[in-house]
C-alpha cells in the first residue's frame, strides 16, 4: 500500500464525510419548516447513502488500506463538522446556542 494511496483514502473521507454531515445538518434544519419533512428526510437520506456507498466502493478498488484510510477520514470529518457548527453558535434548528458553560451556570441558576 503506497502512502499516495492512503492519503488519497484520508483526503476522500474526510470530503466525502464533510459533505455528507453538512448534508444531513441542512436537512435537519430544513425538515423543520417542510412541508413534507419525512419526504426530504428520506431523499436526503438516499442521496448521501448512494454518494457514500460509490465513492467507498471506488476506493476499495484502490485497496483495503484506501478504504480503511477513507473511513478514518469520514469519521473525523463528522467531529470537524459538529466543531464547525458549534463554534458558529448553530443548532440543528438554526438558533443561537450559548457555549455549553453558560448553558450549565444557567441551569444552575435557582432565578431562571
Amino acid at each position: 500500500m503506497s502512502a499516495e494511496t492512503l492519503l488519497l483514502g484520508v483526503v476522500a473521507g474526510l470530503a466525502l464525510g464533510w459533505v455528507y454531515f453538512r448534508g444531513l445538518w441542512w436537512t435537519a434544519e430544513r425538515a423543520l419548516h417542510a412541508r413534507r419533512p419525512g419526504a426530504l428526510l428520506f431523499a436526503s437520506y438516499l442521496a448521501r447513502t448512494a454518494l457514500t456507498l460509490a465513492v467507498f466502493v471506488a476506493l476499495l478498488r484502490l485497496g483495503a488500506g484506501a478504504l480503511v484510510a477513507a473511513l478514518v477520514g469520514f469519521v473525523a470529518a463528522r467531529t470537524l463538522v459538529v466543531r464547525h457548527r458549534a463554534e458558529h453558535g448553530r443548532t440543528a434548528g438554526g438558533s443561537a446556542r450559548a457555549p455549553t458553560s453558560e448553558r450549565r451556570e444557567a441551569k444552575d441558576d435557582p432565578l431562571t
